[in-house]
């Protein structure tokens, strides 16, 4: 053993709490941190010949990159809909590298047991019944890709082939419509060969990013064959939701595969007064919700459901003799992409253990109340304008006079020490986006970003 790791494994307890201490330095400070710093980029060095162990790797990071960290983890990060990594969840996540199991074999199948009963948890948290199964993912880009994958091989079900045997050509043309697609469903579209040109954009309803359910049905009615409906539990400018149960309903007239991109909108389930928006999920075939935004833990974490575990299996299945067989209850390398994923399970676990439904619903009331909060303030500062009424968690809003995608981006950046907030376009106008989904926001933290938005348009 090289004698600087044999050094460190000697004296992991104590570089292990020092590098605990400085974790928490990091964290303690991301309050009053600027959000995104100003700094010049980096220049690459070499790789380091001589080896300076875990203490000098340490100060070199503390030296050169930790500088440039943003406060993604902290509570006016609303880019993104970036969740932080609540103490549970934090702490699930450091045992996960501690343990470091490959969580996809019944061969050495602890962490796959977890696994499993984390899903069944989450499927509980959002009101799936157990005709929905699933696995972990990397993130909400590839839940929808999985769910695409399987609605694919339900396609060639239908036609009497089977696409993850024969190839997408056997399908032929392939028709995939929604309303207001996230970008992530055209990406995978083009993964999986069907290609962006398969996706149709189907009117939406008046002011709203929610699909028309009679557009949608004009579709389907004149399509050649069956189709691929992408729904949406919470859109990204506006968190708008389609009406899942008229959706369902046409999926059952039409023969279509009906997959639901619930990335942050499943956890409006978890609150009384929204979860209305959510109803209908159950229905659908394929569901994607992404953990590491409202469910706060790190990245990189997400959950896909589907009612056809079957077609699942037939896309991942993997054909190794040591990775074992599929079987009536396939093992986690069969269901994904993946042949080996970390036991991304375990920050899940950990902080539905620690704080149950009541604590993950006390995170989403107080966010949305947040959203709310700002959106009356946005509308009470002069020259800035509400672009849509805050239905969940976020503010979406634009300059009042003369916007344009330049003047917004000077505004994002002279906000960049108290809040991050991304651009987008809306209803064809450039605008800003806030959004809430952080475990440690609160009503103090939205005044600031108040304040500091009027001070800014002030200043511009």
């Amino acid at each position: 053993m090289h004698p600087r790791l044999a050094a460190d494994l000697a004296e992991l307890p104590e570089l292990l709490e020092a590098a605990q201490r400085h974790a928490v330095a990091f964290l303690d400070g991301l309050a009053e941190a600027p959000v995104v710093p100003e700094v010049p980029a980096r220049r690459a060095v070499p790789l380091p010949e001589e080896a300076v162990g875990l203490s000098g790797a340490l100060r070199d990071f503390a030296a050169r990159w930790e500088p440039g960290m943003s406060a993604s983890a902290g509570p006016r990060y609303l880019g993104f809909v970036t969740g932080g990594a609540t103490p549970a969840a934090l702490a699930g996540d450091w045992l996960t590298a501690a343990v470091d199991q490959n969580a996809t074999s019944s061969l050495d199948a602890t962490g796959q047991h977890l696994e499993r009963e984390t899903v069944g948890w989450l499927r509980q948290l959002f009101g799936l019944s157990e005709d929905h199964e699933g696995a972990l993912v990397s993130g909400a880009t590839m839940a929808n890709t999985v769910g695409l994958a399987i609605a694919r091989e339900w396609l060639g079900e239908r036609r009497g082939v089977s696409p993850a045997e024969a190839g997408v050509a056997a399908l032929g043309a392939v028709r995939v419509l929604s309303g207001s697609p996230h970008s992530s469903v055209a990406k995978g579209l083009s993964v999986l060969g069907l290609g962006r040109a398969a996706l149709r954009t189907v009117a939406t309803l008046p002011g709203r990013e929610a699909v028309d359910p009679v557009a949608l049905e004009a579709e389907l009615r004149d399509a050649d064959g069956p189709c691929i409906v992408v729904a949406n539990a919470g859109t990204v400018n506006t968190v708008d939701f389609d009406d899942l149960r008229a959706l369902a309903a046409l999926r059952d007239r039409y023969g279509c595969w009906l997959h639901v991109d619930a990335a942050f909108g499943a956890f409006a389930s978890l609150s009384p007064d929204h979860a209305h928006l959510t109803d209908g999920l159950d229905l659908a075939d394929s569901v994607c919700v992404d953990l590491h935004k409202w469910l706060n833990v790190p990245y990189d974490s997400a959950v896909q459901f589907t009612r056809r575990r079957d077609l699942q299996a037939r896309v991942f299945q993997n054909a190794a003799v040591y990775l074992g067989a599929v079987g009536a209850e396939p093992d986690l390398v069969h269901l994904t992409p993946e042949n080996s994923h970390r036991l991304r399970a375990l920050s899940a676990w950990f902080t539905l253990r620690a704080y149950g439904r009541a604590g993950h619903r006390e995170i989403v009331e107080r966010n949305v109340a947040c959203a709310r909060t700002l959106g009356s303030a946005i509308e009470k500062i002069e020259g800035l304008r509400l672009l849509a009424p805050v239905r969940l968690n976020v503010v979406c809003f634009t300059l009042a006079d003369g916007p344009t995608p330049e003047r917004l981006a000077a505004l994002a950046d002279r906000l960049t020490a108290e809040v991050f907030m991304t651009p987008t376009r809306y209803a064809g106008q450039p605008a800003l986006r806030a959004a809430f989904s952080n475990w440690r926001t609160t009503d103090e933290d939205v005044q600031r970003v108040a304040r500091a938005l009027e001070h800014a348009v002030r200043a511009g």
